[in-house]
């Protein structure tokens, strides 16, 4: 039979603070480091994820509490079904649908928002493995996305990670959002060396 020791237990030191380690870094990353550093890899934290039939307030919601501004559209099973984006609960889109069914806004499931995942485009896991920082902004940059889903092949295929902009800005130590993303790889750099 195995034997175990107990650990010694200390008192918790005054002004500690509760680690983030997705954004806890010593120093800034840079382009050139490996692109798996800025992946939200969940094989180790729980995806964000919401019930198609639940309402775009409850999305809403959900993004809001778990400080995310994407939830993955899954099933009972965790089979992914689509995603929706603070992008999409905050266009045009929710309005017209709500009109076209009649009912509220916040009441609309998110299966009528989200964007199926006949239509998700995705990194390979295999690829991400020898890509750098720098070829996700620029792959995000190219493609207009906030996001990109990165999925393991396999059966069933496994969605094992997420790309956030915003993230990858907060690794890299600038701040990287829609309104005044970089429309060149150039000024990425430019923003990294003015840091």
């Amino acid at each position: 039979m195995t034997s175990y020791r107990t650990l010694r237990l200390n008192l918790l030191p005054p002004h500690s603070r509760v680690g983030d380690p997705e954004f806890a870094a010593a120093e800034p990353l840079t382009l050139d480091q490996p692109a798996e550093l800025a992946m939200t890899d969940l094989r180790r934290v729980a995806a964000v994820a919401i019930h198609p039939d639940a309402t775009l307030e409850a999305a809403q919601q959900r993004m809001v509490h778990a400080h995310v501004r994407m939830l993955l559209v899954t099933d009972a099973a965790t089979e992914l079904l689509g995603v929706v984006t603070a992008r999409d609960l905050l266009g045009e889109k929710p309005i017209r649908v709500a009109v076209e069914d009649g009912v509220a806004r916040d009441q609309l499931p998110v299966s009528r928002i989200m964007v199926p995942r006949e239509r998700i485009q995705v990194l390979d896991w295999a690829d991400v493995q020898h890509a750098s920082i720098g070829d996700v902004v620029q792959t995000l940059r190219e493609s207009g996305r906030q996001h990109a889903l990165v999925v393991q092949q396999g059966r069933p295929a496994r969605v094992c990670g997420i790309f956030s902009a915003t993230q990858i800005g907060r690794l890299l130590g600038v701040r990287i959002e829609a309104s005044d993303k970089p429309q060149s790889f150039a000024e990425v750099e430019h923003l990294l060396a003015a840091s």
